[in-house]
């Protein structure tokens, strides 16, 4: 099974997605790569952090399953090798999700997001991203709920992180047992 977390910068889709590979044994988790440079704090293995060079030779080695530019730096998500028994779980952006669905993937779609606006403005403060990229990623974020929407995605609101996580065991749960 594919389960694609997606949700606007700030959101808390890392730390959920973190949280629920903890708690569902039956989750793995793929870890994208990226041109970027690691924030202050950021753990070391919260991506494969790559050259462009590294990332243009993987592009060309049909190495990812998605992949996009985003604020001058470039994303992917390397095809998934999880290890027998084990379920996918992808923490990407929306661009990405629908880089997914149009392959064909059967996959949960789940919208990780903040109460307000504002609220995803002040997480992204509280990372210390510049002020002008809390604006970018809260314009991007106004074009990510509507295209979360047409893919169909579920939405789940992140103002108290044990509930979304327990929210999205249970959307896993029916999904798993619809799959059955």
């Amino acid at each position: 099974m594919l389960i694609v977390v997606s949700g606007p910068g700030g959101v808390g889709k890392g730390t959920i997605a973190e949280l629920l590979v903890e708690r569902d044994k039956n989750l793995w988790l793929s870890k994208s790569w990226t041109t970027r440079s690691r924030r202050d704090g950021e753990d070391e293995d919260s991506y494969v952090f790559v050259t462009e060079k590294a990332f243009e030779k993987a592009i060309q080695d049909r190495a990812f399953l998605e992949w996009a530019e985003f604020h001058g730096n470039f994303y992917a998500t390397p095809w998934p090798t999880p290890p027998e028994g084990k379920d996918v779980l992808l923490e990407i952006d929306v661009q990405g999700a629908q880089s997914v669905t149009k392959q064909g993937l059967d996959c949960l779609m789940v919208f990780v997001d903040t109460p307000t606006i504002e609220d995803q403005a002040q997480r992204l403060r509280g990372r210390g991203d510049s002020e002008e990229e809390v604006q970018r990623r809260i314009q991007e974020g106004e074009r990510e709920r509507s295209n979360a929407s047409e893919l169909g995605a579920i939405f789940v609101i992140n103002d108290d992180l044990e509930k979304a996580v327990a929210e999205i065991q249970s959307i896993i749960s029916l999904y798993r047992s619809r799959k059955l």
